[in-house]
């Protein structure tokens, strides 16, 4: 991989991850049609700890108060009750399924996932998930009410049950062009949660799981099969352009819907299987040799 590679990956990386498009999904399809070597589920893993930096420190108040209080409520029954101390364990909690799917599916995300038509299948489908719950969201709002006839939920209402439906839709991210985000902001909404409320679990939850994910595929770089410089060089980009990301992105779902984002995934789903129906792009377009 080149340097200029490892900038262009990372740039994109950055941008995409928070957004509900698919990062993984994106520096699949980059490397494809600029016919550069699929730069690995290993590298996307590794990168994506300077994206979830990110996050540790523009939610770093958030997730300060959090742990500090999961710590406390281990020896203290008193702040069991918390608030703080029960986003701890809903975290937790939500990053069981992502965990073990994740080991069990290792060599399928790896491989066959990358397959670019499976690719194209999961921006459309998840995009049409994405633009139902939006359009929900976008009903409920104006009214004031979700379908239940409340008002739509905080992240205090985070119970057990909704911390593993979250988790169950962040682990579909597995598959690249599914989107973590996309994923778990989706299940969100369709539960009833705000916008505000929705994403923020979302950035959360993959902290642990990402950080997890990239750790263990440290392990590929030191036996030789990612290359340190132009990664970690990809890393810092992909920090940088992440947190600029992450703050525009908290800004925009408070006013704006998801509907940009709908129609950019189902135009890039169509015209991959347009490409690979007519033969001006393999699906295996880009694929590292071994």
């Amino acid at each position: 991989m080149s340097w200029f590679e490892s900038f262009v990956l990372g740039l994109v990386q950055g941008l995409t991850e928070f957004l509900p498009i698919s990062s993984s999904a994106h520096l699949r399809l980059t490397a494809a049609f600029a016919d550069w070597q699929d730069p690995g589920a290993a590298f996307t893993a590794i990168t994506q700890i300077g994206t979830e930096a990110a996050v540790l420190i523009y939610f770093r108040k958030d997730i300060a108060r959090i742990v500090s209080a999961w710590f406390r409520s281990l020896t203290d029954r008193s702040m069991r009750g918390d608030h703080d101390a029960k986003m701890g364990w809903l975290v937790i909690v939500g990053s069981i399924p992502i965990g073990v799917l994740g080991l069990a599916f290792q060599d399928q995300i790896e491989g066959p996932f990358r397959d670019l038509r499976l690719i194209a299948t999961t921006l459309i489908v998840m995009g049409i998930v994405l633009g139902v719950a939006d359009r929900m969201a976008a009903r409920d709002e104006k009214g004031g009410r979700h379908r239940a006839g409340k008002q739509r939920k905080t992240l205090r209402e985070l119970g057990v049950k909704d911390g593993l439906i979250y988790g169950c839709c962040q682990a579909m991210a597995l598959v690249p062009g599914v989107s973590r985000s996309g994923a778990t902001i989706s299940g969100g909404l369709l539960m009833g949660y705000t916008r505000e409320a929705a994403a923020r679990y979302s950035f959360l939850l993959a902290v642990p799981a990402v950080l997890a994910s990239g750790v263990f595929e440290l392990k590929d770089a030191g036996e030789g099969h990612v290359a340190w410089g132009p990664t970690i060089f990809a890393t810092v980009i992909a920090f940088g352009v992440g947190y600029a990301v992450i703050a525009w992105f908290m800004k925009f779902i408070t006013t704006k819907s998801f509907m940009p984002f709908v129609i950019y995934r189902i135009v890039l789903g169509v015209l991959l299987f347009i490409l690979v129906g007519a033969g001006a792009l393999s699906p295996h377009a880009g694929e590292s040799a071994g």
